[in-house]
């Protein structure tokens, strides 16, 4: 009887599109587990990324701009505001749609996240010398430049 190991065939270590995934699905679980840590998801930071970097935006707006679902927008926001960390009010110029502002609460703690994310990067990418992360980060950057919309 043959014993196999659990290790994946030696065919896939120089497979990038292979790397790439198995590399994305580690650093996913890090993010997940390093901002559930800290009571916060993905979308929490990308929306106050957003609002402290573009300013006030609709719901609509902040969807489109971070790339994130208009339900799971709406759901995200719930908790954010939940929290203190964003005001909704309504638009003066349409009062069907709301205007979203990140709260000096929500200052901080997109401050907070944002040190969670810093964490994460140097977690994930520590047997890089700075300058192979930045070679890493251009590289990564100019594929998804040419990668077609989705």
């Amino acid at each position: 009887m043959t014993v196999t190991s659990d290790r994946p065939a030696s065919r896939l270590d120089n497979i990038p599109t292979w790397l790439i995934s198995q590399a994305s699905a580690h650093a996913h679980r890090l993010l997940t587990d390093r901002l559930a840590a800290a009571g916060a998801r993905g979308y929490h930071y990308r929306l106050l990324g957003a609002l402290d970097e573009s300013g006030p935006a609709s719901q609509a707006a902040l969807g489109r701009r971070t790339g994130i679902d208009r339900s799971d927008v709406v759901a995200a926001l719930n908790e954010l505001s939940n929290d203190g960390y964003i005001r909704r009010s309504p638009d003066p110029n349409d009062r069907r749609r709301n205007v979203v502002t990140i709260t000096s609460s929500g200052e901080r703690r997109l401050a907070a996240l944002v040190a969670v994310l810093a964490a994460v990067q140097d977690e994930l990418l520590a047997s890089l010398s700075s300058a192979e992360r930045a070679v890493f980060v251009e590289l990564l950057a100019r594929i998804l430049r040419t990668a077609p919309e989705r």
